[in-house]
């Protein structure tokens, strides 16, 4: 498999740390130039000497999803840097407070909303004309099964993931006749920071790290990949 990627621009958010920071590094392990995105330049920076680890070559591109007009500019900005994007991975998301809903705190809920929805729209409306451009587009959007199963306390991580999984099936249908695939894709429980914030008295030895799903991830990225408007679940 390696190399089959070659040539292509993949963007990754929430690539800082956990199952974004791997399946960056299994994007370029594949050959693809990755375009990685979070909150702070040295967070990222782990993940770019993990990239180059394997071969690969990283861009580095600091950016808060809660920050509109930065999103909006990543179309524009990774056509002028790189004249194209065949794939991209939405991975950011946000847990906020585990409350009953009629505690959470307006703040928590516009953090929450801001980056598990609107970073989604905006993402969608920025990188569709590139990844139209594509010989084969790909947009994977990372989800939880909370969207689908609600418990108590998860309201805001859980409604805004439901909310972000409706806002991609209906793009993936819009787009039914084109090169693009568009799915969704839930790791299950991984090792990572948020489910330990979630589950702090949880054993993490017990679960997979994210480099065990990030293949599962970057294979819904290949050009041979035919899934389209799919719930993928490792």
């Amino acid at each position: 498999m390696a190399g089959v990627l070659d040539g292509s621009v993949a963007l990754v958010t929430g690539a800082s740390r956990g199952i974004g920071a791997a399946a960056a590094v299994e994007l370029a392990r594949l050959g693809a130039r990755v375009v990685l995105t979070a909150r702070t330049q040295g967070a990222l920076e782990e993940t770019d000497d993990a990239v180059r680890a394997v071969g690969g070559e990283a861009s580095l591109l600091p950016l808060d999803l809660k920050e509109d007009a930065l999103i909006d500019a990543l179309g524009p900005t990774l056509f002028q840097r790189f004249g194209r994007l065949d794939i991209l991975v939405h991975n950011a998301g946000a847990l906020g407070r585990l409350t009953p809903v009629s505690h959470i705190l307006p703040e928590d809920w516009t953090s929450v909303l801001a980056v598990n929805l609107t970073a989604s729209w905006r993402l969608i409306r920025t990188s569709e004309p590139l990844l139209r451009q594509s010989p084969a587009g790909r947009a994977v959007f990372v989800t939880e099964s909370r969207a689908r199963e609600p418990r108590a306390y998860w309201g805001a991580m859980g409604a805004t993931k439901a909310g972000m999984e409706h806002l991609v099936l209906t793009w993936a249908q819009e787009l039914a006749t084109t090169n693009v695939r568009v799915n969704l894709f839930d790791p299950g429980p991984v090792a990572t920071r948020m489910r330990m914030q979630a589950y702090p008295g949880e054993d993490k030895s017990t679960l997979p790290g994210p480099e065990a799903v990030a293949p599962a991830l970057a294979a819904l990225c290949l050009p041979a990949e035919e899934r389209h408007g799919t719930l993928v679940v490792a």
